[in-house]
């Protein structure tokens, strides 16, 4: 199944990340195969999933940012639940791990910020099994080559992507797909 998410990526490798209703409306029209979910309640997350899902697009929700979702086991069992989505983000291994034992894809989101975060990664990815990384911020090159020839998961790029220059950028460097918030890189890649 994993295969599939790959295969979906790799056809277009450009991820919509949305943060509000209106994001969700024009990411659903766009060619982007995959929409992060940034936002959102307790009440309306399973809503915005199945508005994913009815476009044929696969959902990834950021459960550290659903309101009301607390950063405790129940809130996977609850995606998983009462929600169509197909994985989850989260930057909390006990989360991630969760989610895998309950069959969603998994990405764990991090923040490069120095080199005692790119070593803490490594040796979080040593001890927890993920099916996917997301770095932020996706626009240096030379450190997303390194995590990918450091780690054996899929690494995409996200945050401070502006133009198509740093989508091609995170992509040569290594990156599978490049998420993004930014509208005119959906629709124009």
């Amino acid at each position: 199944m994993l295969n599939s998410f790959l295969q979906q990526l790799e056809e277009m490798p450009i991820i919509a990340a949305v943060k509000n209703d209106q994001e969700l409306q024009l990411a659903i029209t766009t060619e982007c195969q995959v929409v992060f979910v940034l936002y959102g309640d307790i009440c309306n997350i399973a809503e915005i999933v199945k508005q994913i899902k009815q476009n044929q697009k696969t959902a990834i929700v950021h459960v550290d940012l659903v309101d009301g979702l607390e950063n405790k086991l129940i809130a996977i069992e609850f995606i998983k639940q009462y929600t169509l989505a197909d994985g989850i983000i989260s930057t909390k291994s006990n989360l991630i791990q969760a989610a895998k034992e309950r069959g969603l894809w998994t990405i764990q989101r991090f923040f490069m910020i120095d080199s005692i975060a790119l070593e803490n990664m490594k040796r979080h990815l040593k001890y927890n099994e993920v099916d996917m990384i997301e770095i932020l911020p996706g626009v240096m090159p030379k450190v997303i080559q390194k995590i990918v020839r450091a780690v054996e998961v899929p690494v995409i790029a996200g945050g401070l992507v502006s133009d198509k220059e740093d989508v091609i950028s995170a992509l040569s460097a290594g990156a599978i797909a490049v998420s993004t918030t930014l509208r005119d890189i959906w629709e124009h890649g």
